[in-house]
């Protein structure tokens, strides 16, 4: 028993010798040796990243609007920094002592063997320099990177920007890591995926003092980056970059639409910015002068995300409703009753077509009550009720007040009162069967609750233009080698009214610019016959807003398009003619009348007062 007890003895001390060996062997390679935990790094942390060429986008006649071009990110690795010139380095990087202090703590703080970024995005001018003198520097290194570049600089608001990634980016989508870009805007963000390609990794060692001295398991690990796909815009450059000239110094927006495709021409919002802004070291102060400057707010675009009261131009709309209801006829007359809703001097409106060409409000008062209460129900809040029902699946229908599905983030729907909205409560609505169309009679001159997008109207003139349906408003022609869209950008949407009332409306249209008392007579263009509508959106902040839609040729339509002047007005006297001079450049290549190219061009339509002392000292009249 006694020997039992001993050999038990001598083979616990055995294993706690050899438990205390290899604890003092661990603690040594870990804590007191580098080497194991250097060469841990080297192997299982070093890793350089390879970022592939973004697709480019072109044009609709392949032209290049972005392209790559490369940018260099200066990295540091704490671990090999030695003692060098700090006033020289600074000021071969461009930075001061402070910063650099600044940077080599948070390098350290991140890890002392990792690399991490110590500047960013630096040109190829500046690094070419900088690159002379690197050798002396040890712990520093360039890495290149692929940001954009701009041939023409412009449409900016159409191809949005990259930017890196925060961790929202990351949280939402676990391919992205620290440092990586990402799309934001336009057309950079709707189509992030197939632009960005695939980064590479390639896994590599090093000795100790930073050489490399081959791949990890000889490039077992390594995968190569895979080159993003190019997009093919619908947007014409040449379209894009006139329009942006003639909105120079103005708020506002123009949208042009190919009717039989549903192609985007030319997206303008004005007061625009110079795309090249956002990239290279400089983006972010750039952009937060952008952001700050609230007065033009250069970054919001207009032309999708700002909503206004349509005014006229609406009036085709409830005519093509009223229509198709048959609540009236192309020969229905109304007087100019004055009593009902303002309106201004014209000819006698005795029918719909002249009341479309002369844009009578009392005319579209009479026909939109018609519309709402057509005595389905004895009491007259049913019947309004009822009324208003079908006509908001009527405005559906017109792709307003509904999501387009266009592929462009943040664009907004604009919004078409329902009888919802019209029951709520006090003070959201009126509440339920307390109101009738007497309470909302300023829907039908397109005042009121309603609001649309610049794009929405755009869309209704390439209605009238189809006569009767839409393809659903986009940016791409085609995807990569193969060319590829989307299927759904190639279904018609049909509105809920007949092809024949279109014909009549887009007679009546032709009427508005091309004959006489027609309030878009500014909008013609020599032999080509031009559809249009002006109109005025109420501003009650200052001067009201200059609105024009219009199509041209009249027949087998090539463009479409919607004008908004901020603070200008009449809608005939700048809208109009800013929608001929881009109508005539898509359709004949130039432009015929440079006297109204240079007014365009030269005016200065950004503050109220001021423009408004170029105005006649009687105020233009509403709802034109």
């Amino acid at each position: 028993m006694r020997n039992f007890e001993e050999r038990r003895f001598t083979i616990l001390l055995i294993f706690i010798t050899v438990l205390v060996i290899f604890s003092i062997r661990l603690f040594y390679m870990q804590i007191i040796n580098d080497y194991w935990k250097d060469r841990a790094a080297q192997i299982s942390e070093y890793k350089v990243y390879t970022y592939p060429p973004r697709g480019i986008i072109y044009d609709r006649n392949g032209k290049k609007m972005v392209e790559n071009k490369t940018f260099y990110d200066l990295m540091v690795i704490p671990k090999y920094l030695k003692e060098i010139d700090t006033t020289a380095f600074c000021k071969l990087v461009g930075i001061t002592k402070e910063q650099f202090i600044k940077k080599i703590n948070e390098a350290k703080k991140y890890s002392r063997y990792v690399p991490s970024p110590f500047e960013k995005q630096i040109s190829s001018d500046n690094f070419e320099r900088i690159s002379e003198e690197l050798y002396k520097y040890p712990g520093f290194y360039a890495q290149e990177r692929m940001l954009r570049g701009y041939s023409q600089e412009i449409g900016a608001h159409v191809l949005g920007y990259i930017s890196e990634v925060d961790s929202t980016d990351i949280k939402a989508n676990p391919y992205y890591r620290s440092g990586d870009f990402i799309g934001k805007k336009g057309l950079e963000q709707a189509y992030e995926y197939e632009l960005r390609g695939v980064r590479g990794v390639k896994y590599i060692l090093k000795d100790a003092i930073g050489n490399e001295t081959g791949s990890f398991e000889n490039g077992k690990y390594d995968t190569a980056a895979m080159q993003g796909h190019n997009l093919y815009c619908t947007i014409d450059a040449n379209l894009q970059a006139y329009g942006e000239m003639l909105m120079q110094n103005k708020k506002g927006s123009i949208v042009c639409i190919e009717p039989s495709s549903g192609e985007i021409l030319a997206l303008i919002s004005a007061p625009t910015y110079n795309p090249s802004l956002m990239t290279g070291r400089e983006k972010g102060k750039n952009y937060l002068t952008l952001l700050r400057n609230d007065s033009l707010k250069p970054l919001y675009n207009r032309a999708i995300q700002a909503m206004y009261p349509p005014g006229s131009i609406f009036k085709m709309v409830q005519s093509l409703i009223a229509l198709e209801e048959g609540v009236i006829t192309t020969h229905t007359g109304f007087s100019c009753d004055k009593s009902l809703v303002g309106c201004h001097a014209h000819p006698t409106a005795n029918d719909l077509k002249k009341a479309i060409q002369f844009s009578c409000n009392p005319y579209f008062y009479q026909t939109t009550r018609r519309i709402i209460q057509q005595g389905k129900s004895k009491n007259a809040f049913i019947d309004s009720e009822l009324g208003l029902a079908k006509w908001t699946k009527y405005m559906h229908s017109f792709g307003l007040g509904i999501d387009l599905g266009i592929d462009m983030p943040s664009v907004k729907k604009g919004f078409i009162p329902d009888t919802a909205f019209y029951n709520q409560p006090w003070p959201k609505g009126h509440g339920k069967h307390r109101w009738a169309f007497s309470t909302i009679y300023s829907i039908s001159i397109g005042q009121g609750e309603v609001l649309v997008t610049p794009l929405q109207m755009a869309n209704i003139a390439a209605i009238i233009a189809n006569r009767g349906y839409y393809y659903i408003p986009h940016f791409i022609k085609g995807i990569g080698e193969k060319g590829n869209i989307p299927e759904y950008f190639l279904k018609k949407n049909h509105t809920l009214v007949s092809k024949t009332h279109f014909e009549f409306v887009a007679d009546a249209m032709r009427a508005v610019v091309e004959e006489p008392g027609g309030t878009g007579g500014r909008a013609k263009i020599p032999g080509i016959t031009v559809c249009g509508k002006t109109g005025t959106a109420e501003n009650p902040h200052g001067e009201d807003h200059a609105v024009f839609i219009a199509f041209a040729p009249m027949e087998n339509p090539k463009i479409a398009i919607s004008v908004y002047v901020e603070n200008a007005g009449f809608g005939g006297v700048w809208a109009a003619p800013i929608a001929s001079l881009m109508m005539e450049k898509y359709i004949k290549g130039s432009v015929s009348d440079t006297l109204k190219e240079k007014q365009i061009k030269d005016a200065v339509i950004l503050d109220t007062k001021k423009y408004k002392a170029t105005l006649s000292s009687k105020k233009k009249k509403r709802n034109r």
